[in-house]
């Protein structure tokens, strides 16, 4: 067997493939590379030798890749991609200390964005960056340090500390309760009464859904085949909120997530404490013990754990799992 076939690939072979495949063209790809067109084709023609196959089909003005340089491509993009995210984060860590934190669109914009600037107060030199995004992350990419994320306990992975439970309640604005109050608005005494209001409805298709929905909590009490005046239908948690506190109808609202919203009186509960029902879903902080050990991302994890410990007090989880269940009678 040829022993040159045997050899890593050259990494300086390989960017120069990614840049020509990328860019269709050697000449735009030795400009980006700071090289010379001739470099470029000589480092495309070395690793062609090494792989024993053509990557290229040279036309006169363009070049076009091989099934065999697609495949290699697949590869190599995404290899690259984490090999320069690893790379730049050391770099960064040289200078200044960043937390990479992953997590999903709604916790960012309704519990972790407005606590956010505390810990910045406390922790000046440390910058946080934010990637929200609905797809699970993994731990393994160099640019995710810590995932905050929402799912059952049985899909929580070994190690995830348990932030705070899942509990939902309808919600409206201060502004549509002040109308109902006064009258200039359909009551909402009773469950029956959302038959004539507007209910927002989480649009999704996760097994969570099931308890987010407005018929599961519609069902809960005693309510299974009420319509309302119309449905409200978006796709992120956010929005139902966003929408209440508007007034254009009825959030099932995730208590965790509007506490704060509630304790100023932005929103309202309706029903109070009879409203709210219970998920076996769960808030979670995610990361591995490499991450934690850096002092950074120990002092978030902590941060977030102390704040959770507020919002299970200010949702009365904790008050609720203190208190002993009454004997049966």
């Amino acid at each position: 067997m040829n022993t040159a076939r045997r050899r890593p690939l050259s990494l300086n072979n390989l960017r120069a493939f990614e840049a020509v495949a990328r860019l269709a063209s050697f000449s735009a790809a030795a400009d980006e590379l700071f090289l010379t067109q001739s470099a470029v084709s000589r480092q495309i023609k070395s690793l062609e030798d090494e792989l024993g196959a053509a990557l290229f089909s040279r036309g006169t003005r363009h070049v076009e890749p091989t099934p065999d340089a697609q495949l290699l491509l697949r590869s190599v993009e995404p290899w690259l991609a984490r090999l320069d995210a690893g790379v730049r984060q050391i770099r960064e860590q040289r200078t200044r200390r960043r937390v990479n934190v992953h997590t999903f669109a709604s916790f960012a914009s309704l519990w972790l964005l407005p606590r956010i600037e505390a810990f910045q107060r406390q922790h000046p030199d440390i910058d946080i960056r934010v990637s929200a995004h609905d797809a699970m992350s993994d731990l393994d990419d160099p640019e995710v340090d810590l995932i905050l994320r929402y799912c059952s306990p049985a899909q929580a992975p070994a190690g995830a500390v348990r932030l705070f439970g899942e509990t939902l309640t309808p919600a409206v604005s201060r502004q549509l309760m002040e109308r109902i109050r006064a009258g200039e608005a359909p009551a909402m005494a009773r469950p029956a009464d959302l038959a004539r209001h507007t209910l927002a409805e989480e649009d999704d298709h996760r097994a969570s859904a099931e308890y987010l929905s407005w018929r599961h909590w519609l069902a809960q009490h005693g309510e299974p085949t009420l319509q309302p005046r119309r449905w409200l239908y978006l796709n992120f948690t956010y929005q139902q909120v966003q929408a209440a506190l508007a007034g254009h109808g009825v959030a099932l609202a995730r208590v965790a997530l509007v506490s704060d919203a509630l304790e100023r009186g932005e929103l309202v509960e309706p029903f109070g404490a009879a409203g709210r029902i219970t998920s076996p879903y769960c808030y979670w902080l995610i990361t591995s013990p490499a991450h934690r050990a850096r002092a950074d991302v120990a002092q978030f994890c902590d941060w977030v754990e102390a704040q959770a410990a507020l919002t299970r007090t200010a949702t009365g989880e904790d008050e609720a799992a203190a208190t002993p269940p009454r004997p049966a009678r």
